[in-house]
């Protein structure tokens, strides 16, 4: 029986239950999961009391990336890995350690996570998130991130939760992506999107355009032609949309289509954008591609890149598939129209 086959309100753990009957390698995986269900059960708690369970935002130490973490950023931090460490977890490459944290050495399983994704969101009472990729454990002592340098096709499964007015739970074990919602009333995650299908052609597209001076040439080019709209070449009208937190994009692109654009650009420490590839592309590319959609980092597709350190960066663009294809085209100097749209000429909006 596949997850996408059981009933609308199912419990999350009677899903991993069917999925385990009919595989039962995924055992593991499928503890793993329910770890991080429960963690994302007590951080949406958290959430959800806003100011009165004091400030989400107080800041503290810094991260891997050198930001100052919230206080948001190290409670989830702690509370994905109390909760993976009783899990079959031997590793996890978290976005708020250093290096690779040991949990249970020898366990099969590693996981790369962002405990709390859209930080810049906390204390503002907007979406935040929390991404994670499963990964079989692969570290050897002359190869210590082994583990975690493979290719995204490895991951066992993937998903990430998106807290807002509803806490839902975005999951592929790698037969198609399913939603969950936080019954919050009996503290669990019910199915309530058994199998997302991402529509292939959609008229919205996410960036952030205040960047655009610093663009390359392939992205300038394709966001010029989609504002002339139905009068350039993309021969349709777009909306843009930018959230500023990636899974609430991520959700919207798998619940309306559109592509998400988060590319390098010109500026000092940005040349390969500023997400991760471990445990920000690599998951939502899985699940992207489990739902019908594209994911690349303009040219290559996300799946295929083998990280050599754990907190590398990677430019990601994912979304509809037509919509991705075509900006591919843009990348690879196969579109006509590129960077030639005479609405934006020599002084146009995005020309340096």
């Amino acid at each position: 029986m596949s997850m996408g086959s059981l009933e609308i309100g199912s419990r999350l753990d009677a899903c991993l239950t069917a999925a385990v009957a009919a595989d039962p390698g995924l055992a593991d995986v499928a503890k793993v999961i329910a770890a991080c269900a429960s963690a994302a059960i007590e951080v949406s708690t958290v959430i959800g009391r806003g100011a009165l369970a004091g400030d989400l935002a107080a800041q503290g130490e810094q991260n891997s990336d050198g930001d100052v973490q919230k206080f948001l950023d190290v409670f989830a931090h702690e509370r994905f890995t109390e909760a993976l460490r009783g899990a079959p977890v031997s590793e996890v490459a978290s976005e708020e350690a250093e290096g690779v944290m040991l949990l249970n050495p020898g366990a099969p399983l590693a996981v790369a996570i962002d405990p709390l994704d859209g930080s810049s969101n906390i204390g503002v009472n907007m979406a935040v998130g929390s991404i994670f990729g499963i990964r079989p454990t692969a570290s050897t002592p002359e190869n210590p991130l082994g583990s975690f340098t493979g290719p995204g096709t490895l991951q066992r499964a993937a998903g990430f939760v998106t807290y807002g007015p509803a806490t839902s739970l975005v999951l592929t074990l790698g037969d198609g992506t399913q939603t969950y919602t936080l019954d919050r009333a009996e503290g669990v995650f019910r199915l309530t999107h058994p199998r997302m299908e991402v529509v292939a052609s959609a008229k919205e597209y996410a960036i952030n355009a205040s960047n655009a001076r610093h663009w390359d040439t392939p992205v300038k080019a394709y966001i010029e032609d989609c504002l002339r709209g139905a009068e350039g070449p993309l021969d349709k009208d777009f909306n843009m949309r930018w959230l500023g937190s990636l899974v609430s994009d991520a959700q919207r692109v798998l619940l309306r289509g559109g592509v998400f654009l988060y590319p390098g650009d010109n500026r000092k420490g940005y040349a390969q954008g500023r997400l991760r590839l471990l445990y920000e592309a690599a998951p939502i590319a899985f699940l992207m591609e489990q739902a019908g959609a594209g994911a690349i980092d303009g040219e290559r597709r996300i799946l295929d890149i083998c990280a050599s350190a754990i907190h590398e960066r990677v430019p990601l663009i994912f979304g509809s598939a037509d919509e991705v294809a075509c900006v591919a085209k843009y990348y690879g100097g196969r579109n006509s129209a590129a960077g030639r749209s005479p609405l934006f000429g020599q002084r146009g909006l995005m020309r340096s």
